[in-house]
């Protein structure tokens, strides 16, 4: 289980997030002051610090040069009001993993704290590491931080040589493959492997932005420059000022937002909405798609000087069905860390179902294969993952093709009642939208039109049944 310090001198708050967290899995512990915070920390092992920017007794910035210095593998979210996003923007740049800005929601908490974990457990692993070659640390810890796993195959050697050429550059990376194929853990890697690693990553979902709103994620605003502009916002240029700036699914934006986004690139100077200053910026941009850009210019879709401007250099990401080897060296890797999620221990795949997953065709790449592992991981009752808790899609293997509708086998003791009217619909909900995601290749607008229901609405739903 892991543990979490909650550092909040309001009472309420802390015991808000103490119970919230409880819930969802976590040991909680909270201190009302930096000093007792800092003697939890010396008194007990944490993953992570949840901490405010503003305490009677110190600031953010103090508690995490402090938790830096003397536990450096505790990972730090920095809490903060919206007058204080700018330093919260700073603190991320010396080291904290993210900042969340109150009101607290809960789905963002839970977010931000999951891949904080993730980050964390990746660095502590390849710390304990044993028998490393002194050159490789420093590339491994790289690499661990931005979550890919390189491979043995010919195609990921390939794409591990071109992040190593290009990450050392300033140039901007267009990244291209199908849905799924691990774009944005590239796009880590390329940081994480560049003189802008000590500065913030920030990524950001184009495919979710609605016109009205992407200005304001770009850009930022003033409090008051439209209606419901109540506080100032840091647009996600000026956060990542310095670093890199992750655009997935650009192929989304619209034609408005592009100029707008091809004058900030152009001439490397941000303006707020509302504001008269202009911000400079030294970004790196990199940018994913799994639509062929050029067949948008074409049809007038995408800007030609956009493209350009972004095209300083192309990686092409393998599919899962390309990577040979590649494909158990990297369900091995989800199922290490299901365990550790599950606190399970499942220690390997029965030979059938290795045979399965070297015959399955993956058409939702490294992250269907994530998400099979996990929940083939949570209904073992073993230590070996057997055929039957496999979905029939992959354990009918040869009919692959077909795509079935997922069908789980589970045990009678955890299978849901029949009569559960909660749950038959949940599970025919989520055959649905897995069924259409694989049919248009799981690009996540044309799945929300064929659905008849709203982008925002279809990433919530896919967050609910963890298809990420």
């Amino acid at each position: 289980m892991k543990k979490i310090l909650i550092i909040d001198d309001e009472v309420n708050v802390a015991q808000l997030l103490s119970k919230f967290l409880t819930r969802n899995g976590f040991e909680v512990s909270a201190a009302s002051s930096g000093t007792s915070g800092l003697e939890y920390l010396k008194n007990g092992e944490f993953d992570l610090v949840l901490c405010d920017f503003r305490l009677e007794d110190t600031d953010g910035r103090e508690m995490l040069k402090k938790i830096k210095k003397h536990y450096p593998q505790t990972g730090v979210i920095i809490i903060t009001g919206y007058s204080d996003i700018k330093m919260a923007v700073e603190l991320i740049k010396m080291g904290a993993y993210d900042y969340i800005s109150k009101p607290l929601y809960p789905d963002e908490i839970l977010n931000t704290i999951t891949k904080a974990l993730e980050t964390h457990h990746a660095l502590v692993e390849e710390d304990q590491e044993q028998g490393e070659p002194q050159g490789n640390v420093k590339a491994n810890r790289k690499q661990a931080s931005s979550g890919i796993v390189v491979g043995t195959s010919k195609a990921s050697k390939e794409l591990a040589r071109q992040i190593e050429l290009i990450a050392p550059t300033n140039y901007s990376v267009i990244i291209l493959g199908e849905s799924g194929t691990g774009k944005e853990e590239a796009a880590k890697s390329i940081h994480m492997q560049s003189r802008r690693s000590n500065q913030p990553f920030i990524a950001m979902d184009c495919g979710s932005l609605t016109k009205e709103l992407a200005a304001s994620e770009f850009f930022g605003h003033e409090k008051g420059s439209f209606t419901g502009a109540f506080a100032t916002k840091i647009g996600h240029f000026e956060m990542a000022n310095g670093g890199t700036l992750f655009l997935d699914e650009v192929g989304n934006l619209s034609y408005e937002i592009q100029a707008a986004l091809l004058r900030t690139v152009q001439e490397r100077k941000v303006k707020r909405i509302g504001s008269t200053k202009e911000i400079d910026l030294d970004v790196r941009i990199i940018i994913a798609t799994n639509e062929n850009l050029l067949d948008a210019i074409q049809k007038g879709r995408f800007r030609e000087d956009l493209y350009h401007r972004f095209n300083e250099f192309t990686i092409y990401m393998p599919p899962l069905r390309e990577r040979g080897n590649d494909i158990i060296l990297l369900a091995e890797h989800f199922l290490k860390t299901a365990n550790q999620e599950l606190n399970r221990n499942v220690s390997s795949f029965a030979p059938e179902v290795v045979e399965c997953f070297m015959n399955y065709r993956w058409h939702g790449n490294i992250r269907e294969m994530k998400n099979i592992v996990r929940r083939a991981a949570l209904i073992t009752e073993g230590d070996q993952i057997s055929i039957k808790a496999l979905p029939l899609e992959i354990s009918n293997y040869k009919n692959a093709y077909e795509m079935p509708s997922i069908q789980y086998h589970v045990s009678e003791s955890n299978e849901a009642p029949r009569n559960d009217l909660k749950n038959i619909a949940l599970e025919a909900e989520y055959d649905t939208i897995l069924r259409v995601l694989k049919e248009v290749s799981y690009n996540k607008t044309k799945a929300a039109e064929i659905l008849n229901i709203d982008r925002k609405t279809l990433y919530n739903k896919m967050k609910a049944i963890n298809l990420k």
